[in-house]
């Protein structure tokens, strides 16, 4: 029996190298995945997934992981992102679920939802890191995907500024944080802002620092979130509990807000203490 013909991986072609070669093989519509906000203690978790066309269109200038950018490129890019890809969508889950369902099962979740969310069915799937399944097409996790596949890097790019946009309308509803400066991840501004205004609706309080903050710290990390957050000791709390924020629709890509799933087993690393610390 013949084997199948190699791919070939062309290092001039960049960071569309990956992309290119999947396309040589048959795949047209290569997706890619990515999220924004795992490492957070407060806000959204978004995750986004992105099909570039092929050919010149599909280059998009000054594309990067999401990270090396500047705010201001990165919102450049966006636009063209949102302008050129073939099909683009965001999925945004509330601190409350990622509270309920633990922070791994929610991170590939709400990537699976926005790669069904394509106008655009996808013939195959890049993901940043970790594998996802129940797609129904090929797919391949790729270490640090945001820096090798442009896919994966426009993903970033959607999920990263989506969340950021979030996260300063939200420092307008909690302005005791600084939401809009460290944008709900673990700085020494955000600790001290937590032990003097204590947990808001919008943070996690499975996450370590959060439970130690309200109180709720010797409880399971999924019973630690109070019917009322402001309820824990009401003379902490400077601001009122708010519905999970929504995100406008634009252009012919997807915006959703993933809630009300049955809650789901645990994967056996503890996500509160793993993501503790973490930062971007």
């Amino acid at each position: 029996m013949l084997a199948p013909p190699r791919t070939v991986v062309r290092r001039e072609a960049g960071l569309y190298a990956l992309e290119q070669a999947l396309q040589r093989r048959g795949f047209r519509h290569v997706a890619g995945a990515d999220e924004a906000g795992r490492g957070a203690c407060a806000g959204p978790l978004v995750a986004a997934a992105a099909i570039l066309p092929e050919g010149k269109r599909g280059e998009i200038p000054g594309l990067a992981d999401s990270k090396l950018l500047t705010a201001a490129a990165r919102e450049r890019v966006y636009d063209q992102v949102v302008e050129r890809a073939l099909a683009w969508s965001v999925m945004i889950i509330p601190p409350t679920e990622v509270d309920a369902r633990g922070l791994h099962v929610c991170n590939l979740a709400a990537m699976r939802r926005a790669l069904a969310s394509l106008d655009t069915p996808p013939e195959y799937v890049l993901t940043d890191g970790f594998p996802v399944d129940g797609l129904g097409v090929p797919g391949l996790a790729v270490w640090k995907g945001d820096r090798v596949a442009a896919c994966v890097a426009a993903a970033s790019v959607l999920a990263k500024v989506t969340r950021d946009r979030l996260m300063v309308e939200l420092d307008e509803k909690f302005p005791n944080y600084g939401f809009a400066v460290h944008k709900g991840y673990i700085t020494d501004d955000h600790s001290a802002a937590l032990l003097r205004h204590g947990p808001c609706a919008e943070h996690r309080f499975s996450y370590v620092n959060v439970a130690a903050a309200s109180g709720r710290g010797n409880r399971p990390p999924r019973a630690r979130r109070p019917a009322d957050p402001a309820a824990i000791t009401p003379a902490l709390f400077d601001v009122s509990v708010t519905e999970p924020l929504l995100l406008p629709e634009t252009a012919e890509g997807t915006v959703g807000v993933a809630s009300g799933e049955q809650p789901q087993p645990s994967p056996s690393v503890g996500e509160d203490e793993a993501m503790e610390g973490e930062t971007r």
